[in-house]
């Protein structure tokens, strides 16, 4: 009986933070999205598949499509950009590495909007970039950078990055240094070795890494707005004018519930694969 109060007592904090943050949350937005939008916004109790049809209309799926598309693009760019920077501070004598992680990290202690922000600056026609690239002679014309998918792809990947360097990190420290160096000792080239010892040990945390920036690159709504300017639609900004804009909470629900469906899908895939590799290294 002292066990269970004790067991309880620990994880009760804990479990009501979810339950208030996260539970309760999400079961409202189920229970909304089967009901309808009333008159004046809001929403009238009845009960309907309505907004579930309006959610597979092909102007919303084109929508999400885009965006599966900008989220999938900025993920691939996270992983290509992060996996070496990995590789690098691995490499980097031990007493370096945590200097190195808190410089990956660093961009984390300001806030998110300034870091957005500070991509305008950056980006616009009259930027540190084409003001750059003019003074070299490179360019006559400045570049359209800004309010563009090319922008918004840029804002998720500098924001989102930092947590792929430390999950690749994090699976390249598990690799013992003997099977590198046996891998080399049996005439493997440095290419072979990352490609039949490295790679398969630490797909597991690039696939972690790629889910995280997936996940919320896709529901992001700031940097489309604010990158993008208004001229690139994500779902996450279709979302946010449904409620605060439309007042059709139902339909906004439903979308929501929607993208929340197909993050906790890919969740658990990635749960999986990882688990099944955890299971093949054990096995070996």
């Amino acid at each position: 009986m002292r066990n269970s109060v004790k067991t309880w007592v620990l994880i009760g904090p804990g479990l009501g933070w979810i339950s208030l943050l996260l539970v309760i949350p999400c079961a409202l937005i189920f229970v909304y999205a089967f009901f309808e939008r009333g008159v004046y916004g809001g929403v009238d109790y009845i009960f309907t598949f309505e907004n579930f049809q309006r959610a597979f209309d092909p102007l919303y799926m084109g929508i999400f499509l885009q965006s599966a598309k900008i989220a999938g693009l900025a993920t691939l760019i996270s992983i290509l950009i992060a996996y070496p920077t990995a590789a690098a501070i691995t490499q980097a004598p031990r007493q370096w590495q945590t200097v190195l992680l808190i410089l990956v990290i660093m961009p984390f202690w300001s806030n998110y909007l300034i870091r957005t922000y500070a991509w305008i600056v950056m980006l616009n026609r009259e930027g540190l970039i084409n003001n750059g690239l003019a003074y070299l002679g490179v360019i006559d014309d400045p570049l359209p950078l800004l309010y563009n998918n090319f922008a918004v792809v840029t804002g998720l990947v500098y924001n989102y990055t930092p947590f792929v360097v430390l999950a690749i990190y994090s699976s390249l420290t598990r690799i013992n240094p003997e099977i590198i160096e046996a891998s080399y000792d049996l005439g493997g080239s440095g290419w072979t070795t990352f490609r039949r010892v490295t790679l398969p040990q630490t797909v597991s945390g690039a696939a972690a890494g790629g889910v995280f920036v997936f996940v919320l690159s896709i529901g992001n709504f700031i940097t489309p707005d604010l990158l993008g300017g208004g001229r690139v639609q994500m779902v996450g900004n279709l979302i946010y004018d449904q409620f605060l804009s439309a007042r059709d909470w139902p339909f906004g629900a439903a979308l929501s519930l929607f993208l929340i469906l197909v993050m906790m899908a890919l969740l658990f895939t990635q749960a999986v694969l990882t688990n099944r590799a955890a299971g093949d290294r054990g096995a070996a």
